[in-house]
């Protein structure tokens, strides 16, 4: 028997044909997906990420920003592709919400949820409220009372409608009992640049992309969606500490791939993304961006996927049809 046959045989065993997928992964470039504009949540979570990965790989990690209809088509993008561990999405908790808000509509969504497969969480932080620096509202209490002054007048930016700046803010105006214009952007970075410019009166936001505005003095921080304060603002309250039971919001990170990518290089993107996170170059740039590292491994993403995603279309369903 010659080295070809011997090769044809020995890759037509299912556990030699993995190894051999395992160990052939990555042979090219690979393609991290994030479904926003850069400067949001996903882009700063997804960058250091790719870096590392680059160093483990050996092989460029490009990120792609595919922004439009509050992540929906950048993340239909990774759902309809080849399911090969090439191309990855770096995903946002608005990944389960936003086919459910199509159904509301009785749209067909672009993607469901069961298309993907989790790899790994890579940060989890709760949004907070936001609003210009040279705002009149120092406390989340003086903004409550101003939008109970004027039903409608204040307005507030997001990532697009459902998306997870949009439905954190619906949840605190259900539970305060105030009504706010709300003002869909395509993802968060343009949602924060529209309050920087005085375009809007307020933003939810993860705490990175506010840190550095903060320190500048151009944003002031009112609240928090957490059930604990966050670290890089311990002077701002809970909403839950207010009184708002109700008012619990995370936004968080993490990598998926499509469903149907073989076994091995799912495990392959699992292992590197476990190194990856431990590289000091990512823990550095979480830490400073004000939303430290907080990994879960895939079978531990997916319990938790699957239980925050119930939460969220929870909160959809209550706020309902919004054209």
């Amino acid at each position: 028997m010659d080295r070809r046959t011997l090769l044809g045989a020995a890759a037509s065993l299912p556990f030699a044909s993995q190894a051999f997928a395992q160990a052939e992964f990555p042979s090219r470039a690979l393609n991290m997906v994030v479904a926003f504009p850069p400067g949001g949540q996903a882009d700063l979570a997804a960058r250091p990420v790719a870096a590392a990965l680059e160093k483990i790989f050996s092989q460029p990690v490009v990120v792609q920003n595919r922004g439009g209809a509050a992540g929906a088509i950048g993340n239909a993008h990774v759902a309809r592709s080849a399911p090969d561990g090439y191309t990855t999405l770096m995903a946002l908790s608005s990944l389960a919400v936003i086919p459910a808000a199509e159904r509301l509509f009785d749209r067909t969504p672009q993607y469901t949820v069961d298309q993907f497969t989790p790899i790994a969480r890579v940060n989890a932080d709760p949004t907070m409220l936001a609003v210009a620096g040279n705002s009149p509202w120092r406390t989340m209490e003086d903004f409550i009372e101003a939008a109970k002054a004027k039903p409608g007048d204040l307005t507030y930016s997001s990532s697009g409608t459902y998306g997870t700046l949009h439905v954190a803010m619906e949840m605190l105006a259900a539970a305060a009992g105030i009504r706010m214009l709300h003002v869909p952007f395509a993802g968060g970075g343009p949602a924060l640049t529209a309050l920087l410019g005085g375009q809007v009166n307020a933003l939810s936001s993860a705490p990175g992309p506010l840190a550095q505005h903060v320190a500048q003095g151009r944003v002031r921080v009112l609240g928090c969606w957490g059930r604990e304060r966050v670290a890089a603002f311990p002077d701002v309250p809970t909403f839950i500490e207010k009184g708002y039971s109700d008012v619990e919001f995370y936004i968080w990170a993490g990598l998926f791939a499509p469903a149907a990518t073989p076994a091995p290089v799912v495990q392959r993107l699992r292992d590197a993304m476990r190194r990856a996170v431990q590289d000091p170059v990512v823990v550095n740039a979480y830490t400073a961006a004000g939303a430290p590292v907080a990994y879960l491994d895939a079978p531990e993403f997916k319990t938790f996927f699957e239980e925050d995603s119930a939460r969220l279309l929870r909160a959809v369903e209550r706020i309902g049809k919004v054209e």
